[in-house]
Order: structure tokens, then sequence, then C-alpha cells
């Protein structure tokens, strides 16, 4: 794999799936531009290879002027990874307007946004790999959590229209769909189920590591050894698929 002399950016690259995509890509002589909201959380994780962007993803003009600053400073994007999310889970009866739209926004807005404004490099190049950060929640429905289905659902259509939209050209656009990964929004998770079932941690967390189809949770560079297969040339010929990591099939 020959990554040298592309730029990546990664959203939502100063934790979890994110970072380990971003390290990955790093690994490989990428220059990855991290962005999210948090610039000490993107200061801390920057190194010769990745660099700190602060953006909102679900603001349109700071991601049309993120993206500009990054394309500016490293040269068009070539690998895009829109990652950036909020796994959040909410009864319909209790989802208010503000609440489902929040969700959209950064899920699925997010989603388009970002690779709106990084196409026109990989056009330009006739080169380019979106892989989009989605979840098993796009292939299934997640109980208790219709937004956040709502909204991995769309990401999932938004890809698959893509990939129709430029079949026949060197760019590509996959999704990949995890399970339960260990990151922070699990232990967030727990937290939330704990307190609204009124179970123990070890109970909720147990209740993840059940939704597995292999009954553990999955390592982040699992995901990113997915997302650096995608760029590959082996992988030339994927394109508009939802790739399961859970375990097994759903």
């Amino acid at each position: 794999m020959v990554l040298s002399g592309k730029h990546a950016l990664v959203t939502g690259g100063g934790t979890g799936i994110g970072l380990a995509i971003a390290q990955a890509l790093a690994a490989e002589d990428a220059d990855v531009t991290i962005t999210g909201r948090r610039p000490e959380v993107l200061e801390a994780v920057s190194g010769p290879r990745i660099h700190a962007l602060q953006m909102d993803v679900s603001d349109e003009t700071s991601v049309v002027s993120g993206v500009a600053k990054a394309v500016a400073q490293r040269g068009p994007v070539q690998i895009c990874v829109p990652n950036a999310g909020i796994a959040e889970g909410r009864a319909v009866h209790k989802t208010d307007l503000a609440f489902w739209r929040q969700v959209m926004a950064i899920n699925l807005d997010g989603a388009f946004l970002t690779i709106r404004e990084c196409l026109p490099g990989m056009r330009e190049a006739d080169w380019g790999r979106v892989i989009a950060v989605s979840s098993i929640a796009g292939l299934k429905g997640l109980k208790g959590a219709a937004a956040y289905t709502a909204s991995k659902h769309g990401m999932i259509g938004l890809i698959r229209a893509l990939s129709e939209d430029y079949l026949g050209t060197e760019l590509t656009f996959n999704a990949i769909c995890p399970g339960y990964v260990d990151t922070e929004i699990v232990s967030r998770n727990v937290t939330a189920i704990s307190e609204r079932t009124r179970i123990s941690a070890e109970q909720a967390r147990e209740l993840m590591v059940a939704a597995n189809k292999h009954k553990r949770l999955i390592d982040t560079d699992e995901v990113a050894a997915a997302a650096l297969w995608l760029c590959s040339d082996g992988a030339r010929s994927v394109n508009g698929q939802a790739i399961e990591i859970a375990g097994g099939q759903f």
C-alpha cells in the first residue's frame, strides 16, 4: 500500500474509531487531518503526520471553511472518512424535534457536508476513497434508538447513491458498520443504560457485549484495518458496500 502524498481527512478523529483510523493511515505515510469540536483533544493526539483542525460537522460554514483550510495546508483530500457522530438512544415517544434534528445534523448532515466539500479534490485527481463510519444500526433496527438508527440508515443510502454516481471512475464509496466497539461511547452508554434501567454498570456492559455476535466488544484497530484495506489497490472494485464488523451475520 502506498499512501504517501495522499491527504486524508477524518472527522471525529481525536478519539475512538476515528483516531484509530487516522493513526493507521498515518502509519502508511498519509498526511491526515483530524477534525472535532474540542481542540485540546485533537492537539493531544497530533503528530508529524496527524494534524488537528477544529470543525463542527453539524455547521455548514464550519465544514466549508474547515475543509478549505485543510486543503490549503496539505492539498486536496483524497481519502475522506466521515466518522463524527452522536450515539444516544431515546424512545420515540420521548423524542422531541430538537433531539431528532441534533442526531441528523451530526450523523447524516455532517457526513453529507464533509463528503461534498472533499469531492472536488477527488474528482480533479480522478482518485478517491470515501469511507463512512456507519453502524450495525445502519442495517438493522436498534431498539430504543430510532433517531440514531434512521441517521445511520441514511448514511448508507448516501454512500450507495454516490457509488452509483461515480461508477467507472477511480472513486469508491463504502460504509463500515461496526457493532459495539470498545470506546468512550460504550462507556457513556453503560452509565446511561444503568441509570435508565436500574441495573448495574457491569450488567449494562454485558448487554452490549451480548449484542455482538461473537460476544465481545470490538477493538478499534479492527475497524481501522477495514478502513485501511478499503484504501488499498486490492479493494479498488469494492464500491457501494456496507461492511459489517460485528462478529457474525445479522
